[in-house]
């Protein structure tokens, strides 16, 4: 057993507390808490692995392929890997814990590139 604080890291849309990464000692999730304040949306990407979010207060938007759903306290919502997609925070704060296998990198569509996400390292 290995108890965790949490390393936290901002963007300009998003905080983010690491809980469970493979440099705080975990060997196949990751997990991390994502708030994000009114308003605020992140970029359009894709993840290589699948995600799963689950809001623990308030409530966010997801744009996946082309699909738009409001995803509320208490829901979940299945995220595929090299899904595209963007997370808006509706119409307050929203607080969501996320949960992916390690090793994932980010990509913007059109791009090559891939990005670690430095939050679940």
């Amino acid at each position: 057993m290995q108890i965790v604080n949490p390393r936290t890291m901002e963007t300009p849309n998003a905080r983010m507390d690491s809980l469970a990464t493979p440099s705080l000692g975990s060997t196949e999730l990751c997990t991390w808490r994502v708030t994000m304040t009114a308003g605020t949306e992140g970029p359009v990407h894709a993840i290589d692995r699948e995600q799963v979010w689950m809001p623990v207060t308030g409530r966010f938007t997801v744009t996946a392929d082309g699909r738009t759903e409001v995803v509320e306290t208490g829901q979940s919502v299945i995220l595929p890997a090299g899904e595209t997609r963007q997370i808006r925070a509706h119409d307050g704060a929203v607080e969501a814990v996320v949960c992916m296998a390690v090793g994932g990198f980010a990509s913007i569509p059109g791009g090559d590139d891939r990005i670690p996400l430095p939050w679940a390292q």
